[in-house]
């Protein structure tokens, strides 16, 4: 994939604002949500501070780290999509860690 079509389905998998995202980011559910290692910040709730940072900067100034942490992102919520659990997603750790990816699968 070509960082051309890297940014194109990076638009298309992050639904949030840069804003949306850092507000929902200071949540307790935002920072409850994914998996924690030793007891700190979770992948997802660290990917989510770096993906607005991404929305924030131009297209021209995006590198090598950016493009491929956008592919990641692209990658993490296609899979997860496909993990929806049936029933009202509302209040769900499911649509939770999503959201810290910057997508709210209920926009």
């Amino acid at each position: 994939m070509d960082d051309e079509e890297t940014r194109r389905e990076f638009g298309d998998a992050v639904n949030m604002t840069a804003r949306q995202l850092d507000d929902w980011l200071r949540t307790d559910e935002s920072k409850a949500a994914g998996q924690h290692d030793g007891g700190g910040e979770s992948v997802g709730h660290q990917s989510g501070r770096r993906i607005v940072e991404l929305l924030r900067t131009k297209k021209a100034d995006l590198t090598g780290d950016d493009h491929a942490h956008m592919r990641k992102v692209v990658g993490y919520v296609h899979r997860h999509l496909a993990q929806r659990p049936s029933g009202d997603v509302r209040d769900t750790t499911w649509r939770h860690s999503l959201m810290n990816w910057g997508h709210d699968p209920l926009a």
